[in-house]
């Protein structure tokens, strides 16, 4: 069921129109910000809207002046123009899903390798390749805040944050544990492997949502950055550790350029991830938040990415698969997450 409130629309557009152009409207310049936000947001609706609805009539008119003249010629230009407006509402329509709370806004997303040895850890580092991948064909920003990788090969963990409208509605649902079946290349008996990791995605917290943290929780720590951070790695202890000690999350920021952005970045990140879990859990504040939240849960795997004995992806969650696994790989992941959105109809 598709959810378009056209009207509803054009009207909320039309008063924050209004609201932009009064005249003491920059005197609150981040409200002026959030205003001009959410009219950028609907007029991107309503454009995209408009363009489906051409798109199709287009389609129509094809067919009309095809049988009016007779002219078979035009059945390969309408075969392509209709697949080109079927996956143009297809999209539009998987973008009516995305009406969550926090649906609109960029997402932070940690990987941590598992259990598996070398091979989970090579297996994280293929699976940050893979959603920066998705990313970019998205054309969203992506911004890698931590990087732990491992001597031997692959690495720990990894954060990044991905700026772009709906990154989060997008890629909430890739929360969980991903698998890999394979011929280990760090195995020279040549045997089959089993390996997971772990990828969370949280809401990036806008700043006029406020999230209420005592300052005697925190444990704050900096250490010498390590890994793909540039210049500014293993010179200064720049890089920033903070602890929420009533839950025992920790989270880590060490590629800015400076410690004062580290620490400002962790705190973003750590406020996201608290508000989520806060919701999650359903409680009326932070404070009632107790217990240990650090661990990975190993519970059942969301996805599978078999590349031995056969060419597999496979969602445990919708049974959607695809036989390509070098393309998935490669960050064609829109069928596997639009068919799990498409489960809220």
């Amino acid at each position: 069921m598709i959810h378009f409130d056209l009207a509803g629309l054009k009207e909320k557009q039309k008063k924050l129109t209004a609201q932009s152009e009064e005249e003491n409207f920059w005197s609150d310049q981040e409200n002026a910000k959030k205003i001009l936000k959410e009219k950028k947001s609907i007029e991107n609706k309503i454009t995209e809207y408009e363009s489906v609805v051409t798109m199709y009539e287009d389609v129509e008119t094809l067919i009309e002046l095809a049988e009016e003249e007779g002219d078979s010629s035009l059945v390969d230009e309408i075969k392509a123009a209709y697949e080109e407006a079927a996956n143009k509402i297809e999209a539009f329509k998987i973008k009516t899903l995305l009406s969550g709370k926090y649906d609109g806004n960029n997402a932070i997303i940690s990987i941590h390798a598992g259990s598996g040895g070398t091979d989970a850890m090579d297996w994280a580092a293929m699976l940050l390749r893979m959603y920066t991948r998705w990313c970019e064909d998205k054309e969203y920003k992506v911004q890698l805040l931590d990087l732990q990788d491992d001597a031997s090969a692959g690495i720990k963990s990894a954060t990044l944050r991905v700026e772009g409208e709906y990154a989060y509605g997008y890629l909430k649902n890739e929360k969980g544990v991903h698998r890999i079946v394979r011929i280990s290349p760090f195995d020279s008996s040549g045997r089959r492997h089993t390996s997971f990791s772990s990828l969370d995605v949280m809401p990036e917290i806008d700043d006029d949502v406020t999230v209420d943290i005592n300052p005697d929780d925190l444990r704050i720590d900096t250490y010498r950055s390590s890994g793909a951070g540039g210049q500014h790695v293993n010179k200064t202890d720049s890089a920033i550790r903070i602890t929420h000690i009533p839950t025992n999350i920790v989270v880590t920021c060490q590629n800015e350029r400076s410690q004062h952005q580290n620490r400002d970045m962790a705190m973003k990140v750590l406020k996201s991830k608290l508000l989520e879990l806060k919701e999650q859990e359903h409680k009326e504040n932070l404070a009632e938040l107790a217990g240990d939240y650090s661990q990975i849960t190993w519970g059942s795997q969301i996805r599978s990415y078999v590349f031995h004995p056969y060419s597999l992806v496979k969602d445990h969650r919708t049974n959607a698969e695809a036989g390509n696994v070098q393309a998935v790989m490669d960050g064609k992941l829109d069928y596997f997450i639009n068919e799990k959105l498409k489960q809220k109809d």
